[in-house]
């Protein structure tokens, strides 16, 4: 037996020995140098943590070039995330000097090379986020090592900027906004002009993200400016056309900034602006608050992208041309909207407390206002046409669950899909729903036990978490953040989630305008994982029926 354990030691020291390593890397800006992790036999991974991709930039201004360094950059600890408020927006924390990225490098016995490229946008509504380090509770959650060990891809995670730094706007070429999108941009370009050096291939570049980080994947993709950048796109549970992706009032919200910051709100406001300590631009914000049925929490969120005509030179409808060429993944978690519901109804969330009827037709009345008066009532008879006389407490959540599902996620992500397909030349487009019962959920837990996937759940499928803390996971977890990587890394190296180095449990149809089929995943898949025409009942009920009632006041008033 002891002999055994020598042999073993021996074979595995062998193994970790002759893994291969890239050592010193040249890019644009200097060498650098990271930090090699042995994996087990002929396999490690290169990580290489805070390589700066353009200089500190000015405060409301586009990112420039990094100057360079002399020596070699040792790469082996995160830059600070970007300037931002803290959770109970009381505080902030980060850095103005942020726009680095993080790079991980899988290796066999041979040094990699010509892998496919994944670059994760990080979401946080466009208020905060990062992926320098621990998210949560000192959990790592973006750690790019199992998807590039598993699924033999470079994975690579970005900061941008957030918050007023990021996406103040005045509307127009004064502050034109999207700060943070031309940072998300600058780092898509100097992956495309240095990844060669770490082994990756410059074109077959993956960009991926969720929430705010999904949007931003979208607006990427329609952005004239990364034509010949992207290959392909997945956006988790969030896209240009969610309500909260776009800012309706931007000049509204730079003058409110302007006030709290002491300066005016007339023509020397940007100059004043500008010249505003960046911790003090921060705290000014508009503060997120707690939603209500009235006025949901999703309604908030005031910095978010423009159409400034230049990054997003039109309405982001008039844009899929540009996204004709790119292979596309978007979809939604099928409870994507409890976490934004169960804060605007706190009854819901509640297991003791009755949610009453009033307070679901008071959220749709808050979603619909803007198309006109009969909207809520019509709306409303959709959503309770199953409930009968006497319809339980369990129907009634639901159903205000589906209403936030439906308009902040589900219903603007179709759309896109259905754009994306419609304008596609040489692009795929392909459509899921994840529908994997929430681990908060069920006796002695949290939450009701018919909550299914809720925002954010997919981030831990994605990112292997169910490997590296195996204890907090069942066998279950596992399957699913196994068939998570093979559909997200077979997409990244062949444009088809089905063909690729891993095997997937189920065959992923391609999405048409014709055939508008999805992929339905969760940790019991079989070849019947498949649907069409995803709540299209509910997609026309926003995107036709709706919408068709205020153009019709509108001519009614004229």
């Amino acid at each position: 037996m002891e002999k055994l354990k020598i042999l073993f030691a021996v074979v595995f020291s062998l193994g970790t020995a002759s893994a291969a390593s890239l050592g010193v890397v040249q890019t644009e800006g200097g060498a650098v140098q990271g930090r090699n992790i042995p994996l087990g036999l002929f396999r490690s991974v290169d990580v290489f943590k805070g390589i700066p991709f353009a200089a500190q930039p000015g405060t409301l201004e586009k990112p420039k070039a990094h100057p360079g360094w002399n020596g070699i950059l040792k790469a082996t600890k995160f830059a600070p995330r970007c300037l931002q408020m803290s959770m109970l927006q009381t505080s902030s924390f980060g850095s103005e000097d942020c726009l680095y990225l993080n790079i991980w490098v899988p290796h066999g016995r041979q040094v990699s090379s010509n892998l496919p490229v994944m670059i994760w946008l990080y979401g946080g509504g466009f208020m905060v986020g990062g992926s320098m380090g621990a998210n949560f509770l000192n959990n790592y959650l973006y750690s790019g090592q199992e998807i590039a060990d598993k699924g033999g891809v470079i994975v690579v995670s970005v900061g941008y900027r957030v918050g007023t730094l990021g996406f103040l706007s005045t509307g127009d070429s004064g502050l034109p906004g999207n700060y943070g999108l031309w940072d998300q941009h600058a780092a898509i370009a100097w992956v495309h002009r240095n990844i060669g050096s770490f082994g990756g291939d410059p074109e077959n570049i993956t960009i991926f993200g969720e929430s705010a980080g999904g949007a931003s994947v979208s607006f990427q993709t329609l952005s004239p400016h990364n034509k010949g950048l992207v290959k392909r796109a997945i956006s988790q549970s969030g896209v240009a056309f969610c309500p909260w992706a776009m800012s309706r009032n931007p000049r509204k919200v730079a003058e409110e900034v302007a006030v709290n910051v002491g300066c005016p709100t007339d023509d020397r406001m940007v100059d004043c602006l500008k010249s505003t300590d960046a911790k003090t631009l921060t705290m000014a914000a508009p503060r997120v608050t707690q939603g209500s049925p009235d006025s949901p929490g999703v309604t908030n969120l005031l910095l978010s992208p423009v159409v400034d005509g230049d990054f997003l030179p039109d309405r982001p409808e008039n844009l899929f041309h540009n996204a004709a060429d790119i292979d596309y993944i978007a979809g939604v978690n099928d409870m994507d909207g409890h976490l934004f519901t169960s804060q605007d109804i706190p009854s819901l969330g509640n297991k003791n407390k009755e949610t009453p009827v009033e307070d679901v037709k008071r959220l749709l009345a808050a979603y619909s206002k803007e198309l006109g008066p009969a909207a809520m009532e019509i709306a409303f008879a959709e959503y309770s046409s199953n409930w009968g006389s006497t319809p339980t407490q369990d129907t009634i959540k639901r159903s205000a669950v589906d209403i936030g599902t439906d308009y902040i996620f589900l219903v603007p992500i179709q759309t896109a899909i259905y754009l994306h397909a419609a304008n596609a030349r040489s692009g795929r487009t392909f459509s899921y729903m994840l529908s994997e019962p929430s681990l908060m959920a069920g006796p002695g837990k949290p939450y009701h036990d018919w909550v299914g996937s809720d925002h954010a759940d997919d981030l831990q499928y994605v990112f292997g978490k169910p490997f590296t803390t195996p204890k907090a996971y069942g066998d279950r977890h596992r399957a699913l953040s196994g068939y998570m990587i093979a559909y997200w890394t077979n997409f990244a190296r062949t444009g088809n989630p089905n063909k690729g180095n891993l095997q997937v449990p189920a065959m992923w149809p391609e999405f048409t305008s014709t055939e508008q089929q999805f992929l339905e995943i969760n940790g019991k898949m079989n070849e019947s994982s498949t649907g069409h025409e995803m709540r299209l009942r509910f997609v026309r009920l926003w995107t036709s029926t709706l919408p068709s009632l205020a153009s019709r006041d509108v001519t009614e008033a004229q």
